[in-house]
């Protein structure tokens, strides 16, 4: 397959808690740095800031466990927001002791009831190569199993 070639990561996961605790963990500071990041990274609570209306953000730092020099500022500008229903906008993700461009991508997070007090979250993110749109699914979905552990605590 061509790696010049790009596309859409998308993710679909059904969370055990209602969908108002899963949106708010993705607009409050002090639940976001408690599970974002794949295995092996962290979010310093102190670094985040989150503005959840259309033309507002999220921004953040995520810091290599292994290696603490080795940070990442995270921002996503929104232009879409319902609350408890959608996160829209792009993210952009630049290595701070690095130069060069920050990587861009669309991101779309959408929020559905479903029974028995479940969310279904959708995630579409893109565009990537193939290497890296792989890449970008392992660390969602490794976020993911750090937010199922805080939604358990929650409910």
């Amino acid at each position: 397959m061509d790696q010049a070639t790009k596309h859409d990561i998308t993710i679909s996961r059904i969370f055990d808690a209602p969908r108002e605790l899963v949106y708010r963990a993705f607009v409050d500071p002090d639940q976001l740095c408690e599970w974002y990041g794949p295995a092996g990274f962290s979010v310093p609570c102190e670094t985040v800031q989150i503005d959840a209306r259309p033309g507002g953000f999220q921004r953040f730092v995520m810091t290599n466990l292994e290696d603490p020099g080795s940070r990442y500022q995270v921002e996503v500008a929104l232009s879409e927001v319902v609350e408890n229903e959608l996160l829209a906008g792009h993210q952009d993700v630049e290595r701070i002791d690095a130069a060069g461009p920050a990587s861009r991508s669309r991101l779309r997070l959408e929020f559905f009831e479903e029974p028995n007090g479940q969310t279904r979250l959708e995630l579409r993110q893109g565009s990537f190569t193939w290497e890296v749109a792989q890449g970008a699914t392992r660390r969602w979905e490794s976020s993911f199993t750090n937010l199922d552990s805080l939604l358990r605590r929650s409910v």
